[in-house]
């Protein structure tokens, strides 16, 4: 499986999306789901898939699908 479909899937079973909510508008509090709790279900799903830790600037920043990538390239995630 490919980093971006690892990526995607993540967003999918976290907040319980279908693939054709994936777009670069999906954003923090666009769907119910994705509130403060659902916030920190995904930054530890990514940190857990991908082996990695984001720092704490990098979770409050990641406020979108888009930005997201942005965030996961910084810690040598490769899309």
């Amino acid at each position: 499986m490919s980093n971006k479909a690892k990526y995607d899937s993540i967003f999918i079973e976290v907040f319980g999306i279908n693939q054709m909510e994936l777009t670069d508008e999906l954003a923090y509090q666009s769907v119910p789901s994705w509130d403060s709790v659902g916030h920190m279900m995904l930054v530890g799903e990514l940190e857990d898939n991908f082996g990695i830790m984001l720092e704490m600037n990098d979770i409050i920043d990641f406020k979108s699908y888009k930005i997201g990538i942005e965030t996961m390239k910084k810690y040598g995630v490769e899309f």
